[in-house]
């Protein structure tokens, strides 16, 4: 069985996962012929994730100053 993640190591793997999120959010707005609705929808999602992002970046920066 498995091991629980501590609060850092769930927030790095979180952080990972955002990335990659954000990352092909805006590969499908560069390279996909897509409708102003399915842009305006995209924006919505990245804008989001990065603000999570920054929410836990603030946490492991905190978490690492302790």
């Amino acid at each position: 069985m498995p091991r629980p993640l501590s609060e850092r190591e769930s927030l790095e793997q979180e952080r990972a996962e955002l990335h990659g999120r954000i990352a092909a959010y805006r590969q499908e707005l560069e390279h996909g012929a897509l409708r102003r609705a399915r842009r305006e929808y995209l924006a919505r999602p990245i804008e989001h994730a990065e603000r999570r992002l920054a929410d836990v970046r603030a946490r492991l920066t905190a978490i690492r100053r302790e």
